[in-house]
């Protein structure tokens, strides 16, 4: 009876992937996990469907380049009749990362570079990650239509939010899963005025660059990815490169700049939303707005609550309105965040400096230092 309990409450994985060593690397890898349980496997987004109908999987493990349906259209296709959480793992993610953000906007929670085959003894670290991501991918609420394609007539923030900043405030964000589709919200949303914004979203190498011009696109700010010593300027917002270094800041206004720097994982994780908004609360305190939004885990919780204690104001994201309630849940949790709000309030928030004085806004109570 115990035993038929806990079969039941491991979470049970779909893998859809045309190789069929994948598929093979995949059931081996997830299968060691005694929280998961492979339920099956497709070649491709038709096999799929017909699968994730008769299987009811809690999760779905996908790649994108498959025959005759890809994994773009299998999301399209699938999400609006059975939203199954569901976690890209694909090569796509190096070579094509349009394609990838387009996987988010159908739907899908988090990217994951696709293990190389014969990489011998990284593989275990590989599937350890596979496996953390697909378990954090049971709890989370997908959402369609963000990739960085918004719709260039959605509302912006009022030009009167944020001008009571001065130019030599910044905002810092952090984001992982989710966080594609929570900026893609968010940053639209900001006038070409708003303090200089550095951003920090878990994703792989190869992804950010791609991700930095979608949304440079449809924003009213610049939006690029950072570069080694580039200025933080009004009107721009950098995105850490995704790979093996962490970005911080560096120096003070008018010379604030960005630097990334090799070191190890902070919270498994490279770059890390933490080193960000401790350089933060070291270089600028009170010259500081952070906002802590969707993801898995708990970076950033901390650093923030350094932010707050510098000063600065300090935003998470509320559990109603994320895909992942893990890091900005950590935040709050730990009296890190000053507001806990919706992500559709968040932009104004960044910009408004009194915000417990705004009729939008609620102080949270509960969680206090």
């Amino acid at each position: 009876m115990m035993a038929a309990q806990a079969k039941q409450a491991r979470v049970r994985v779909l893998i859809v992937d045309d190789s069929a060593m994948i598929r093979k690397v995949l059931s081996l890898g997830l299968a060691r996990d005694p929280e998961i349980e492979v339920v099956g496997t497709a070649a491709d987004g038709d096999q799929a469907l017909d699968m994730v109908q008769r299987l009811s999987p809690d999760v779905i493990t996908l790649d994108i380049e498959m025959p005759r349906s890809d994994g773009v259209t299998f999301l399209r296709r699938m999400m609006p009749k059975w939203c199954v959480p569901t976690v890209v793992i694909s090569s796509v993610t190096r070579e094509g990362a349009d394609v990838t953000l387009q996987a988010l906007e159908a739907g899908a929670v988090d990217i994951i570079a696709k293990p190389a085959l014969g990489i011998g003894e990284g593989l275990p670290q590989i599937m350890t990650d596979i496996c953390l991501r697909v378990r954090a991918a049971a709890g989370a609420k997908p959402i369609m239509g963000h990739s960085g394609a918004v719709d260039q007539k959605q509302a912006s923030v009022p030009s009167a939010f944020g001008s009571g900043w001065p130019r030599h405030h910044v905002v810092v964000i952090g984001a992982s899963t989710g966080g594609v589709q929570a900026l893609s919200h968010l940053l639209p949303m900001l006038p070409a005025t708003a303090p200089g914004i550095v951003i920090v979203q878990h994703m792989p190498e190869g992804f950010t660059k791609s991700f930095a011009k979608r949304l440079d696109a449809v924003c009213a700010i610049r939006v690029r990815e950072a570069q080694n010593g580039d200025p933080v300027r009004p009107g721009t917002a950098l995105i850490a490169p995704g790979g093996d270094r962490h970005m911080l800041l560096r120096g003070s206004w008018p010379d604030l700049s960005v630097t990334l720097e090799h070191g190890p994982p902070v919270c498994f994780s490279i770059p890390s939303v933490d080193v960000l908004f401790r350089s933060a609360a070291r270089q600028i305190g009170t010259h500081c707005a952070a906002a802590l939004l969707t993801g898995m885990g708990k970076d950033g919780a901390e650093g923030m609550l350094d932010i707050r204690r510098a000063g600065g104001r300090t935003i998470a994201q509320d559990e109603e309105s994320s895909v992942v309630w893990g890091m900005p849940g950590q935040a709050a949790y730990i009296g890190a965040a000053e507001q806990i709000l919706p992500l559709k309030y968040i932009a104004a928030a960044l910009l408004d400096p009194p915000m417990s004085e705004h009729p939008l806004f609620r102080k949270h109570e509960g969680w206090s230092l």
